[in-house]
């Protein structure tokens, strides 16, 4: 570790996360304010120093706002439903990826019967039966999407490539 690194655990101040995630100070301070379970030590004057978690959890964030098209809302509904730890992993990327693939393997699971889905939700998941719901119809509609988005698509005349 050279002398102008810090260590994994060690805090962070706004300067440091905000350069780190590639977005401005005031949004990690916006985001703050919306996603309470943030929550940076605040000494004197309202500096602010960010644990590793914190870092975590802003990663998170970002990834699932930027990478997935996530709302400010829809992320806190993922707080509420999956929980902070969810949301950290999102932003290490150790989630399967983005809501449509969340939503396919919802649906890949089902074995076409709302007895399934109860014995599910039972069973200690995560995701209840109204959410499985909810991922199930966002993944047929997505799936339409690609579709149409793949007709769509033009040949390059020079390549022949998409």
């Amino acid at each position: 570790m050279s002398l102008h690194q810090k260590s994994p655990e060690a805090f962070r101040t706004i300067s440091e996360v905000a350069a780190e995630l590639d977005v401005p100070q005031h949004v990690l301070r916006f985001w703050e304010s919306k996603f309470t379970q943030i929550k940076p030590l605040k000494r004197g004057g309202g500096r602010r120093y960010y644990r590793p978690e914190d870092v975590d959890l802003l990663r998170g964030v970002r990834a699932l706002l930027y990478n997935d098209g996530y709302t400010i809302k829809g992320v806190q509904k993922v707080f509420r439903e999956q929980g902070g730890r969810f949301v950290a992993e999102a932003g290490r990327g150790n989630v399967d990826g983005t809501i449509a693939e969340l939503a396919r393997e919802t649906v890949e699971r089902q074995n076409g019967g709302e007895e399934d889905l109860a014995e599910e939700a039972n069973d200690n998941s995560p995701l209840s039966l109204k959410a499985r719901k909810e991922l199930e119809a966002i993944a047929l509609r997505l799936e339409k999407l690609r579709d149409a988005l793949e007709e769509a698509r033009v040949p390059d005349a020079e390549t022949e490539t998409y």
